[in-house]
This record gives C-alpha cells, structure tokens and sequence, in this order.
C-alpha cells in the first residue's frame, strides 16, 4: 500500500507532533540498518565523523560512545529533529564532542577535509541534487577518508510502496559510478542478508 504523499513529506523533514511521532518510528524501523552502517565505518576512538540525517538522534549517541577522543558531528534537514537530537546528546554537546547542525547535504556546513569517516542511512531519496550531494561529502572528508550509504534501491518491489512526488530511488550501481565521478575510489556494494529489506550499502573510500 502507497504512503499518503504529506506522510512521505514528513518522513523526508519531520516537523510538529507529527513528524516528531514519524521520526521515532523511523528510528524503530531503520536501528539495523543504521547499526550495520555504523559497524562498515570500523569507527576508531579519535575519528571525525559526520552523519547526514540523523533524525531523533540514536546513531550520533551510538557513534559518541564509540569515539570517545574524537568527535561526532551531524546535519539534518528538520529544525525539529536538530532540536530532538540535540536534548538526546547534549551531554556530548556540552562536552565540546558533538555538533548538531541544520541544513542540506548539498551544502554541508564544515571547513574541507574536516570528517575521517561519513554515514547516511535512507536519506538518499530526498537529496535534491546528487552529485553536488556527492561531492560535497568528498570535500568534507580527509584523504582515505571513508563514506558509508545505506538505501532501498530502485526496482526494489517495496519502492513502490512510496510516492515518487517525494522519493527518487537509485540503483546502487549508480551511485557507485556517482561516487567514482566525485572523486571516491574503492567504491564497494552488499546487499546484506540479515537486513533482508530489499537494502543496498555502498561504502566508499576517498581517493
């Protein structure tokens, strides 16, 4: 059955009760994936590392517990979800090793070179302009720094279940070839069994 396309748009910016109610499902719904994504980044304690979309705030705390000498950092889309995440992780905050932001993937807000390693789970979709989105992770990362996505992939029976007003699916060969074009090498695809949710990761390494 098709989500209502106003579901789908609270599902690609949470906002009001609502989106606060979507974002936790979500949350719910996504935690294996975001776990697998977490577990390809092979996070180091002093690492640098971004998430792109992080919703109510699960896999920042997860990464925070993990790179206890570094620092984790995130943008999302949703004032809501910034704000949600923020009272989750603000003893991170307050200790100077997290940084919540507001904004677009196409335009991250960071200084060059500033992230060893970078995660997005199922926000793909949503991204406006892909390349740019690419390459702005590119610029964001250190040299041999490492960027894991996780998505449903187009023709992918499920996809159907989502309005194409508000989802773009891609296949994962696509973003693969997206990623080699900005820049990233040893661009590597799974389909992990255990999720078994029609799910593609492709991890990457930059160049």
């Amino acid at each position: 059955m098709r989500r209502p396309e106003f579901i789908a748009r609270q599902s690609r910016r949470p906002s009001g009760l609502l989106g606060w109610l979507i974002g936790r499902i979500m949350e719910g719904e996504t935690a294996p994936e975001n776990d697998i994504a977490v577990e390809r980044l092979a996070l180091q304690a002093e690492d640098a590392v971004l998430e792109v979309g992080f919703g109510p705030g699960r896999t920042l705390q997860r990464m925070a517990e993990l790179v206890i000498r570094g620092r984790v950092a995130g943008v999302d889309l949703s004032d809501d979800m910034v704000a949600a995440a923020t009272r989750r992780c603000q003893r991170y905050i307050a200790r100077g090793r997290m940084e919540l932001r507001h904004g677009s993937v196409e335009r991250l807000p960071f200084p060059d070179g500033f992230f060893d390693k970078a995660l997005s789970v199922h926000t793909l979709y949503f991204w406006e302009q892909p390349e740019q989105a690419c390459a702005e992770l590119r610029r964001v990362l250190k040299r041999d720094g490492v960027l894991v996505l996780c998505f449903r992939e187009k023709g992918d029976h499920h996809a159907d279940d989502f309005p194409p007003a508000v989802y773009r699916f891609h296949a994962a060969a696509d973003v693969g070839e997206l990623l080699w074009g900005c820049g990233f090498g040893d661009v590597a695809i799974e389909r992990p069994v255990a999720a078994a949710r029609g799910l593609a990761i492709v991890t990457a390494r930059t160049a």
